[in-house]
Protein backbone atom coordinates (compact mmCIF):
# COMPACT_ATOMS: atom_id res chain seq x y z
CA UNK A 1 0.00 0.00 0.00
CA UNK A 2 1.94 3.43 -1.23
CA UNK A 3 1.08 5.90 1.65
CA UNK A 4 1.85 9.89 1.20
CA UNK A 5 2.06 10.79 4.96
CA UNK A 6 1.80 14.77 5.23
CA UNK A 7 4.46 16.33 7.33
CA UNK A 8 3.58 19.11 9.42
CA UNK A 9 5.06 21.65 9.96
CA UNK A 10 6.99 23.20 12.96
CA UNK A 11 5.20 24.58 15.99
CA UNK A 12 5.67 27.21 18.25
CA UNK A 13 7.05 26.60 21.48
CA UNK A 14 4.22 28.19 23.30
CA UNK A 15 1.88 26.33 20.96
CA UNK A 16 2.69 22.98 22.33
CA UNK A 17 0.20 21.43 25.05
CA UNK A 18 2.06 20.75 28.64
CA UNK A 19 2.25 17.89 30.07
CA UNK A 20 -1.22 18.72 32.03
CA UNK A 21 -3.17 19.14 29.16
CA UNK A 22 -1.41 16.24 26.69
CA UNK A 23 -4.80 14.96 24.60
CA UNK A 24 -5.98 11.68 26.01
CA UNK A 25 -7.62 11.25 22.41
CA UNK A 26 -6.74 11.05 19.15
CA UNK A 27 -9.24 10.88 16.28
CA UNK A 28 -8.86 8.80 13.85
CA UNK A 29 -10.88 9.62 10.33
CA UNK A 30 -11.59 7.85 8.01
CA UNK A 31 -13.61 7.08 4.52
CA UNK A 32 -16.84 5.67 4.91
CA UNK A 33 -18.87 5.24 1.28
CA UNK A 34 -18.10 9.12 -0.02
CA UNK A 35 -16.17 12.02 0.29
CA UNK A 36 -18.41 15.05 -0.61
CA UNK A 37 -19.17 15.34 3.14
CA UNK A 38 -15.23 15.68 4.14
CA UNK A 39 -15.07 19.63 4.60
CA UNK A 40 -18.69 19.44 6.44
CA UNK A 41 -18.12 16.81 8.85
CA UNK A 42 -14.26 18.06 9.52
CA UNK A 43 -15.52 21.02 10.33
CA UNK A 44 -17.97 20.04 12.76
CA UNK A 45 -15.18 18.16 14.82
CA UNK A 46 -13.62 21.62 15.25
CA UNK A 47 -16.56 23.81 15.83
CA UNK A 48 -17.92 21.35 18.32
CA UNK A 49 -14.95 19.83 20.19
CA UNK A 50 -13.23 21.89 23.11
CA UNK A 51 -11.81 18.91 24.66
CA UNK A 52 -7.85 18.79 23.53
CA UNK A 53 -7.47 15.93 20.93
CA UNK A 54 -5.16 14.74 17.99
CA UNK A 55 -6.57 13.63 14.81
CA UNK A 56 -5.29 11.53 12.35
CA UNK A 57 -7.04 11.82 8.71
CA UNK A 58 -6.86 8.78 6.52
CA UNK A 59 -7.41 10.08 3.05
CA UNK A 60 -7.99 7.11 0.69
CA UNK A 61 -7.56 8.14 -2.81
CA UNK A 62 -10.24 10.94 -2.23
CA UNK A 63 -10.78 13.01 -5.53
CA UNK A 64 -8.17 15.65 -6.22
CA UNK A 65 -10.56 18.75 -4.81
CA UNK A 66 -11.08 16.64 -1.54
CA UNK A 67 -7.38 15.81 -0.95
CA UNK A 68 -6.55 20.07 -1.46
CA UNK A 69 -9.23 21.22 1.02
CA UNK A 70 -7.56 18.37 3.69
CA UNK A 71 -3.97 19.55 2.79
CA UNK A 72 -4.76 22.45 3.33
CA UNK A 73 -6.09 21.89 6.77
CA UNK A 74 -4.02 19.66 7.73
CA UNK A 75 -1.20 22.19 7.51
CA UNK A 76 -3.20 24.67 8.82
CA UNK A 77 -4.74 22.98 11.67
CA UNK A 78 -1.25 20.91 12.48
CA UNK A 79 -3.28 17.25 12.07
CA UNK A 80 -1.92 14.32 10.43
CA UNK A 81 -2.83 13.23 6.81
CA UNK A 82 -2.25 10.27 5.47
CA UNK A 83 -2.82 9.66 1.49
CA UNK A 84 -2.84 6.21 -0.08
CA UNK A 85 -3.27 6.35 -4.00
CA UNK A 86 -5.80 3.64 -4.04
CA UNK A 87 -9.20 3.24 -2.31
CA UNK A 88 -9.26 1.61 0.86
CA UNK A 89 -11.77 -0.76 3.41
CA UNK A 90 -12.84 0.62 6.57
CA UNK A 91 -10.91 -1.19 8.63
CA UNK A 92 -7.72 -1.09 6.10
CA UNK A 93 -8.10 2.90 6.49
CA UNK A 94 -8.80 2.66 10.75
CA UNK A 95 -5.72 0.01 11.21
CA UNK A 96 -3.58 2.63 9.20
CA UNK A 97 -4.48 5.50 11.49
CA UNK A 98 -4.40 3.38 14.57
CA UNK A 99 -0.32 2.62 13.77
CA UNK A 100 0.23 6.57 14.13
CA UNK A 101 -2.40 6.95 17.97
CA UNK A 102 -0.19 7.05 20.96
CA UNK A 103 -2.78 8.37 23.40
CA UNK A 104 -5.22 6.66 25.88
CA UNK A 105 -7.72 6.65 23.67
CA UNK A 106 -9.13 6.15 20.38
CA UNK A 107 -11.96 7.44 18.44
CA UNK A 108 -13.18 6.18 14.86
CA UNK A 109 -15.31 8.58 13.05
CA UNK A 110 -16.32 8.45 9.57
CA UNK A 111 -16.06 11.09 7.11
CA UNK A 112 -19.93 11.48 6.72
CA UNK A 113 -20.51 12.10 10.86
CA UNK A 114 -21.34 15.78 12.32
CA UNK A 115 -20.81 15.94 15.77
CA UNK A 116 -22.68 17.82 18.72
CA UNK A 117 -21.13 20.03 21.49
CA UNK A 118 -19.51 18.22 24.30
CA UNK A 119 -20.00 15.20 22.26
CA UNK A 120 -16.04 14.25 22.94
CA UNK A 121 -16.41 14.93 26.44
CA UNK A 122 -19.47 12.95 27.42
CA UNK A 123 -17.45 9.64 25.36
CA UNK A 124 -13.72 10.35 27.64
CA UNK A 125 -16.13 11.43 30.99
CA UNK A 126 -17.76 7.76 30.42
CA UNK A 127 -14.96 5.72 29.68
CA UNK A 128 -12.78 6.97 32.95
CA UNK A 129 -16.00 6.69 35.07
CA UNK A 130 -16.98 3.06 34.13
CA UNK A 131 -13.89 1.35 32.80
CA UNK A 132 -15.53 1.10 29.66
CA UNK A 133 -13.33 -0.50 26.61
CA UNK A 134 -15.59 0.74 24.04
CA UNK A 135 -18.10 3.64 24.33
CA UNK A 136 -20.70 4.58 21.25
CA UNK A 137 -22.75 7.92 21.45
CA UNK A 138 -26.68 7.95 20.90
CA UNK A 139 -26.02 7.79 16.99
CA UNK A 140 -28.58 10.04 14.46
CA UNK A 141 -29.04 9.38 10.84
CA UNK A 142 -29.81 12.00 8.20
CA UNK A 143 -31.04 15.39 8.08
CA UNK A 144 -31.83 17.70 10.07
CA UNK A 145 -29.06 16.31 11.84
CA UNK A 146 -29.59 14.66 15.64
CA UNK A 147 -33.06 14.46 15.60
CA UNK A 148 -33.62 10.70 14.09
CA UNK A 149 -32.05 8.02 16.13
CA UNK A 150 -29.78 5.19 14.13
CA UNK A 151 -28.37 3.89 16.91
CA UNK A 152 -28.69 3.64 20.93
CA UNK A 153 -27.08 0.52 21.78
CA UNK A 154 -27.92 -2.93 20.82
CA UNK A 155 -27.38 -6.38 20.80
CA UNK A 156 -24.60 -8.40 19.32
CA UNK A 157 -23.77 -12.46 21.06
CA UNK A 158 -23.85 -15.98 19.77
CA UNK A 159 -26.53 -18.57 20.80
CA UNK A 160 -27.41 -21.85 20.14
CA UNK A 161 -30.58 -22.92 19.38
CA UNK A 162 -32.51 -26.00 20.24
CA UNK A 163 -31.02 -28.04 17.39
CA UNK A 164 -27.26 -27.22 18.42
CA UNK A 165 -26.71 -24.21 15.77
CA UNK A 166 -24.53 -21.43 16.78
CA UNK A 167 -26.82 -18.42 15.74
CA UNK A 168 -26.02 -14.78 15.41
CA UNK A 169 -28.75 -12.12 17.62
CA UNK A 170 -27.95 -8.63 15.98
CA UNK A 171 -30.45 -6.17 17.26
CA UNK A 172 -30.21 -1.91 17.17
CA UNK A 173 -32.65 -0.13 20.01
CA UNK A 174 -34.84 2.71 18.94
CA UNK A 175 -33.73 3.05 15.43
CA UNK A 176 -35.85 5.46 13.17
CA UNK A 177 -37.16 7.11 16.69
CA UNK A 178 -37.05 10.87 17.19
CA UNK A 179 -34.93 11.68 19.89
CA UNK A 180 -37.22 14.86 21.38
CA UNK A 181 -39.79 12.10 22.17
CA UNK A 182 -37.08 9.42 23.68
CA UNK A 183 -34.60 11.61 25.13
CA UNK A 184 -35.84 10.96 28.33
CA UNK A 185 -35.82 7.17 28.54
CA UNK A 186 -31.81 6.94 27.35
CA UNK A 187 -29.44 6.53 29.86
CA UNK A 188 -25.92 5.41 30.17
CA UNK A 189 -25.76 1.95 30.14
CA UNK A 190 -23.56 -1.55 29.35
CA UNK A 191 -24.15 -2.80 26.09
CA UNK A 192 -23.28 -5.63 23.62
CA UNK A 193 -22.67 -3.44 20.29
CA UNK A 194 -21.47 0.18 19.27
CA UNK A 195 -21.08 1.09 15.59
CA UNK A 196 -17.96 2.57 13.99
CA UNK A 197 -19.82 5.65 12.76
CA UNK A 198 -18.45 7.35 15.71
CA UNK A 199 -16.57 5.01 18.26
CA UNK A 200 -14.21 5.47 21.53
CA UNK A 201 -12.00 3.07 22.21
CA UNK A 202 -9.21 2.18 24.81
CA UNK A 203 -5.76 2.33 22.87
CA UNK A 204 -4.49 -0.52 25.05
CA UNK A 205 -7.68 -2.95 23.89
CA UNK A 206 -5.40 -3.42 20.75
CA UNK A 207 -2.88 -5.15 22.29
CA UNK A 208 -4.80 -7.45 23.91
CA UNK A 209 -7.02 -8.39 20.56
CA UNK A 210 -4.50 -7.30 17.68
CA UNK A 211 -5.66 -4.74 14.92
CA UNK A 212 -8.86 -4.78 13.30
CA UNK A 213 -10.04 -7.82 10.78
CA UNK A 214 -9.40 -6.89 7.30
CA UNK A 215 -10.88 -9.69 6.07
CA UNK A 216 -14.33 -7.89 6.90
CA UNK A 217 -14.37 -5.68 4.23
CA UNK A 218 -16.99 -3.71 4.29
CA UNK A 219 -19.98 -4.86 6.45
CA UNK A 220 -20.33 -5.94 10.29
CA UNK A 221 -17.09 -5.01 11.33
CA UNK A 222 -18.48 -3.09 14.20
CA UNK A 223 -20.41 -6.58 15.61
CA UNK A 224 -16.99 -8.87 15.26
CA UNK A 225 -14.69 -6.26 17.11
CA UNK A 226 -17.27 -5.65 20.08
CA UNK A 227 -18.19 -9.47 20.10
CA UNK A 228 -13.72 -9.65 20.18
CA UNK A 229 -13.70 -7.50 23.07
CA UNK A 230 -16.43 -8.69 25.08
CA UNK A 231 -15.42 -12.34 24.82
CA UNK A 232 -11.89 -11.41 26.22
CA UNK A 233 -14.35 -9.66 29.13
CA UNK A 234 -13.83 -6.24 27.51
CA UNK A 235 -17.00 -3.65 29.24
CA UNK A 236 -18.97 -1.84 26.23
CA UNK A 237 -20.70 1.11 26.88
CA UNK A 238 -24.04 3.59 25.51
CA UNK A 239 -23.70 7.21 26.03
CA UNK A 240 -26.61 9.28 25.06
CA UNK A 241 -24.57 12.66 25.98
CA UNK A 242 -22.61 12.40 23.25
CA UNK A 243 -24.73 12.99 20.09
CA UNK A 244 -23.57 11.97 16.61
CA UNK A 245 -25.35 11.91 13.15
CA UNK A 246 -24.05 10.18 10.20
CA UNK A 247 -25.20 11.72 6.89
CA UNK A 248 -25.19 9.05 4.22
CA UNK A 249 -26.07 9.53 0.65
CA UNK A 250 -27.90 10.33 -1.73
CA UNK A 251 -27.10 12.35 -3.51
CA UNK A 252 -24.09 11.70 -4.42
CA UNK A 253 -21.19 13.68 -6.47
CA UNK A 254 -20.25 11.69 -9.73
CA UNK A 255 -16.55 11.40 -8.35
CA UNK A 256 -18.22 9.60 -5.12
CA UNK A 257 -19.49 6.99 -7.46
CA UNK A 258 -16.44 4.91 -8.48
CA UNK A 259 -15.46 4.50 -4.34
CA UNK A 260 -19.19 4.14 -3.47
CA UNK A 261 -19.73 1.07 -6.09
CA UNK A 262 -16.71 -0.69 -4.42
CA UNK A 263 -17.21 -0.11 -0.77
CA UNK A 264 -20.87 -1.39 -1.23
CA UNK A 265 -20.05 -4.16 -3.99
CA UNK A 266 -21.50 -7.46 -3.86
CA UNK A 267 -18.19 -9.10 -3.57
CA UNK A 268 -17.00 -7.13 -0.51
CA UNK A 269 -20.52 -8.00 1.08
CA UNK A 270 -20.73 -11.47 0.27
CA UNK A 271 -17.03 -12.36 1.78
CA UNK A 272 -17.90 -9.88 4.71
CA UNK A 273 -20.51 -12.19 5.45
CA UNK A 274 -18.62 -15.35 4.52
CA UNK A 275 -15.91 -13.99 6.42
CA UNK A 276 -18.27 -13.90 9.84
CA UNK A 277 -20.30 -16.94 9.67
CA UNK A 278 -16.87 -18.69 9.34
CA UNK A 279 -14.76 -17.07 12.31
CA UNK A 280 -17.95 -17.08 14.86
CA UNK A 281 -18.26 -20.61 13.64
CA UNK A 282 -22.20 -19.90 12.67
CA UNK A 283 -24.78 -22.09 11.05
CA UNK A 284 -25.75 -20.31 7.69
CA UNK A 285 -29.37 -19.57 8.45
CA UNK A 286 -32.19 -16.83 7.43
CA UNK A 287 -29.73 -14.12 9.05
CA UNK A 288 -27.04 -14.40 6.10
CA UNK A 289 -29.45 -15.63 3.50
CA UNK A 290 -31.46 -12.23 3.79
CA UNK A 291 -27.98 -10.60 3.52
CA UNK A 292 -26.74 -12.43 0.37
CA UNK A 293 -30.19 -11.81 -1.82
CA UNK A 294 -29.41 -8.11 -0.37
CA UNK A 295 -25.93 -7.45 -1.39
CA UNK A 296 -26.65 -4.87 -3.98
CA UNK A 297 -29.43 -3.41 -2.01
CA UNK A 298 -27.29 0.34 -1.25
CA UNK A 299 -26.62 0.87 -4.50
CA UNK A 300 -30.37 0.07 -5.93
CA UNK A 301 -31.53 2.86 -2.99
CA UNK A 302 -28.57 5.10 -3.53
CA UNK A 303 -27.62 5.02 -7.55
CA UNK A 304 -30.35 2.93 -9.35
CA UNK A 305 -33.60 4.02 -7.81
CA UNK A 306 -33.05 7.59 -8.23
CA UNK A 307 -31.96 7.46 -12.09
CA UNK A 308 -35.13 5.84 -12.59
CA UNK A 309 -36.96 8.25 -10.81
CA UNK A 310 -35.43 10.80 -12.50
CA UNK A 311 -35.68 9.18 -16.19
CA UNK A 312 -39.87 8.93 -15.39
CA UNK A 313 -40.73 11.62 -14.16
CA UNK A 314 -41.62 10.24 -10.29
CA UNK A 315 -43.79 7.64 -11.81
CA UNK A 316 -40.95 4.93 -11.58
CA UNK A 317 -40.88 2.08 -13.07
CA UNK A 318 -39.57 -1.64 -11.63
CA UNK A 319 -39.06 -3.13 -15.09
CA UNK A 320 -36.51 -0.08 -15.78
CA UNK A 321 -34.80 -0.79 -12.05
CA UNK A 322 -34.48 -4.80 -13.12
CA UNK A 323 -32.72 -3.71 -16.50
CA UNK A 324 -30.14 -1.63 -14.48
CA UNK A 325 -29.74 -3.75 -11.85
CA UNK A 326 -29.02 -6.43 -14.60
CA UNK A 327 -26.44 -3.97 -16.21
CA UNK A 328 -24.58 -2.76 -12.89
CA UNK A 329 -23.95 -5.81 -11.68
CA UNK A 330 -21.48 -6.65 -14.82
CA UNK A 331 -19.84 -3.64 -13.99
CA UNK A 332 -19.49 -3.73 -9.93
CA UNK A 333 -17.69 -7.08 -10.86
CA UNK A 334 -15.46 -4.86 -13.02
CA UNK A 335 -14.79 -2.55 -10.77
CA UNK A 336 -13.84 -4.62 -8.07
CA UNK A 337 -12.06 -7.26 -9.50
CA UNK A 338 -9.90 -4.33 -11.01
CA UNK A 339 -9.30 -3.01 -7.03
CA UNK A 340 -8.15 -6.21 -6.32
CA UNK A 341 -5.56 -6.90 -9.23
CA UNK A 342 -4.73 -2.96 -8.25
CA UNK A 343 -4.61 -3.74 -4.61
CA UNK A 344 -2.09 -6.74 -5.26
CA UNK A 345 0.37 -4.89 -6.92
CA UNK A 346 1.16 -2.44 -3.81
CA UNK A 347 2.99 -3.14 -1.09
CA UNK A 348 0.56 -3.88 2.01
CA UNK A 349 2.52 -2.25 4.67
CA UNK A 350 2.22 1.80 5.15
CA UNK A 351 5.75 3.63 4.00
CA UNK A 352 5.92 5.80 7.32
CA UNK A 353 4.89 4.66 10.48
CA UNK A 354 6.18 7.95 12.77
CA UNK A 355 3.65 9.06 14.96
CA UNK A 356 1.83 12.64 13.95
CA UNK A 357 3.01 16.28 15.41
CA UNK A 358 -0.75 17.11 16.48
CA UNK A 359 -1.70 19.90 18.56
CA UNK A 360 -5.29 20.46 20.17
CA UNK A 361 -7.51 22.12 17.95
CA UNK A 362 -7.75 25.86 16.91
Amino acid sequence: MSVTPTTTPDVAPDAIPSPQTEPLVTIVVVPRERFSCAQRSLESIYAHTTLPFKLVYVDGNSPRHVHRYLAEQAERRYFQLIRTAHYLTPNQARNLGLSYVQTKYVVFADNDVIVSDHWLEALVNCAEETGADIVGPLMCQEEPVHEIIHFAGGESHIWVDNTGRRRLREKMYKQGKRVAEVRDQLQRTPTELAEFHCVLVRTEVFQQVGSLDERMLNTKEHLDFCMTVAQRGGKIYFEPASIVTYVPGPPLQWSDLPFYMLRWSDAWTLNSLYRLRDKWNLAEDGYFQNRYKKANWRRIMTIISPFVYRVTFGRYSKILETILVHIERPLNRFLTDRHAQQSKSLNAKPTDSAPPTALPQS
